[in-house]
Order: structure tokens, then C-alpha cells, then sequence
């Protein structure tokens, strides 16, 4: 196993774990499946050495992704990091989420992180709990936010200071 920085080949089984999320209503606001080509421009915004995208290979095969993603847009925030991670289904409680977690964690600092936020929503009690094994503690709740299906789910913001 390993993480390593994605790279443009990586995308077309980036947006496949994504897409494979989107109908488990768990992990995204998203509600239909996305193309690669409306997330190649997504892909080429990041940069290996402040807001990378990693995938975690096994046996050659990527088996998920972690983003870094700039919060809010505003210079002031630069130091600070939204947390995205997607393990395909097949390979979920194997253990690989948590490797990359800790992995941001531990790279953050070299990044010029300050503080990285996950987006969960409430309903998400596995990642929640993920989260909140490293240390993340709740800095938001807010109800009843998004409309999936006709079902208001609420969404919890987790915060951790890495340094």
C-alpha cells in the first residue's frame, strides 16, 4: 500500500470512487454523478505542495483519494485546509482512511497548514467517528442544510489545529 500525489492519469478512478459515493447519500451533496472532464480543471487548481491530492494504491490499483482543499477562497485562510477522503466501497474498515488521515495530519505542517476542517454531514457516524479518533472536535453544526432526496440532513464541521 501506498499514498503518493495523484496525478492527471489518476483522475478517471478518482471520479469513479467519487461518483460511486454519490448514491450512498453519505459522504457528498453531490446528487448525480460528475465527468472527468468537469473535474480536470478541479485537478489542475491543486498543487503537490500546498493543496495535493493523494491516492492510496494497492497492487497498483487506486482504492482512494484525500484531497486538500482551499478554505473559503480568501488569503487570510491560507493556513487552513478542508479534508476530503474517498475509499472505494470494496476496500471500506480495511483500515485505509485512517492511514490517510493520519498521513495529512503528519504532512500538514509541510504544506503550511495550520488547522484542516472536514465537512461531515451528521448522519455520517463512521467518518465522524474517524474524525474524531484524531483528534478533531466539533467547531459547527448546521441543520437541516442540505436536501438529499427530500430529506434535510444536517452537517457537522470538525476542526483540528495540527500545529
Amino acid at each position: 500500500m501506498i499514498i503518493r500525489n495523484g496525478t492527471e492519469k489518476d483522475l478517471p478512478r478518482i471520479v469513479t470512487i467519487y461518483n460511486a459515493s454519490i448514491g450512498g447519500r453519505m459522504a457528498t451533496a453531490d446528487l448525480e454523478p460528475v465527468s472527468v472532464a468537469s473535474r480536470v480543471n478541479w485537478f489542475k487548481k491543486r498543487s503537490p505542495l500546498k493543496h495535493p491530492i493523494w491516492v492510496i494504491e494497492m497492487e497498483g490499483v487506486v482504492v482512494g483519494w484525500l484531497s486538500f482543499q482551499p478554505f473559503y477562497g480568501r488569503p487570510a485562510y491560507h493556513a487552513t485546509a478542508e479534508v476530503s477522503i474517498y475509499i472505494a466501497s470494496e476496500y471500506h474498515r480495511r483500515g485505509l482512511g485512517k492511514r490517510m488521515l493520519m498521513e495529512a495530519i503528519r504532512q500538514s505542517p509541510n504544506l503550511g497548514l495550520k488547522t484542516l476542517i472536514g465537512f461531515i454531514f451528521a448522519h455520517n457516524q463512521a467518518s465522524l467517528k474517524l474524525f474524531e479518533k484524531f483528534g478533531f472536535e466539533n467547531w459547527g453544526y448546521m441543520p437541516q442544510i442540505a436536501d438529499i432526496d427530500g430529506v434535510e440532513r444536517d452537517l457537522v464541521i470538525l476542526g483540528l489545529r495540527v500545529w
